[in-house]
């Protein structure tokens, strides 16, 4: 009986039919999480690269370095992969074919980024920490310019 009366309701105020362009509703998508974590990747690539090795025979300088190199090594790996996820989703969710019309490289950048992501997480590289960057600023640019916005660009550092 009760279901009749939903039933009922149902047919006398029927739900609008509705469209989205994206899985969720709009406003979800920012790249701005993945510039953070791109940032990370950047500043933790250089701190490995300036980590001064300890004199020789010095056990607890080494520890401590072998520490401090481990710690930044694992943040780096970090956020290279929360980098190559953001970016995923908004190329797989957020980007549909009608932006390959703005921007025809729109898969080449988004691949090459996924590749830079990886490239940050095997190596110790402040020349691909900074593509990688770079990639993320033009997929930020890609990203507003869909929503004909001009957000700025801007770094934590």
């Amino acid at each position: 009986m009760f279901n009749q009366a939903i039933a009922q309701l149902q047919a006398w105020f029927p739900a609008a039919e509705v469209h989205a362009h994206c899985d969720g509703p709009c406003g979800v998508y920012d790249p701005s999480s993945a510039r953070i974590a791109a940032e990370a990747v950047l500043s933790m690539t250089k701190k490995l690269v300036d980590l001064e090795l300890p004199a020789g025979g010095d056990k607890a300088a080494a520890v401590a370095y072998h520490n401090t190199f481990a710690r930044y090594t694992a943040i780096k790996e970090e956020q290279a992969q929360i980098t190559k996820n953001e970016l995923l989703i908004l190329w797989t969710d957020y980007f549909k074919p009608v932006h390959l019309e703005q921007f025809p490289d729109l898969h080449d950048t988004f691949w090459k980024a996924a590749k830079l992501c990886s490239a940050t997480k095997v190596e110790v590289s402040v020349q691909h920490a900074t593509e990688l960057m770079e990639a993320v600023h033009k997929i930020h640019n890609m990203f507003w310019a869909t929503k004909n916005r001009d957000v700025s660009w801007y770094t934590a550092s």
